[in-house]
């Protein structure tokens, strides 16, 4: 299987940076193929433009997006890694998605009816966030980040979320948890007997 992973945190010593690395190691075991997009690292340009705009109504997209977009267009498997920020994406990821989700890439419309036009492709979203799941349960915004995240982007654009992980309490995670949590990633990636690599 072809995966790509998009990972969004500018802290190599995060819990994300971690959990990005549990998911390569485990792919990598598999013999799977894997290319990570650390839009960080690369220096992505979050800001959609007008020059952007125009040229998505062209059917025009920029250099560095038609890059993002080849790499898309070349998994099976999308894996996006990231933190939420005050109840979102960070800036970086959801500016990602406002420039390589572009109409007629990602959606279209067909006599007004949308259609999601990456069907076939499979997503796995790994989040940490810092209140407890509990928490999130209670004020709703669980099914807040649901609506947001994985109906309005992820499976509007047509993908099948396979599955979607919340750690919860992130930034005050004890050893256990993060042993924890190392072990259902090896789970969904099919390595859970592996020694951890968490230090």
């Amino acid at each position: 299987m072809k995966n790509l992973i998009i990972y969004a945190h500018p802290n190599e010593a995060s819990l994300n940076h971690f959990f990005k690395n549990t998911i390569v190691a485990s792919l990598e075991k598999s013999g799977q193929e894997i290319v990570v997009r650390d839009l960080n690292e690369i220096n992505f340009n979050p800001v959609l433009s007008l020059q952007d705009m125009h040229g998505q109504r062209m059917g025009q997209v920029a250099e560095d997006i038609q890059t993002e977009q080849d790499f898309i267009s070349w998994a099976d498997q999308i894996i996006f890694v990231y933190p939420i920020w005050w109840t979102g994406m960070p800036a970086i990821m959801k500016g990602y998605i406002d420039r390589v989700f572009s109409y007629g890439f990602a959606y279209r419309y067909d006599q007004g009816v949308q259609k999601g036009l990456l069907k076939g492709k499979k997503a796995i979203i790994v989040n940490s966030h810092g209140k407890s799941n509990a928490e999130y349960e209670a004020m709703g915004m669980d099914k807040a980040l649901e609506l947001t995240s994985d109906i309005g982007v992820f499976k509007y654009c047509g993908f099948e979320i396979k599955q979607h992980f919340y750690f919860d309490k992130a930034d005050r995670a004890s050893t256990e948890s993060v042993l924890e949590w190392e072990k259902e990633l090896k789970n969904a990636f099919k390595l859970a007997d592996e020694v951890s690599v968490f230090q």
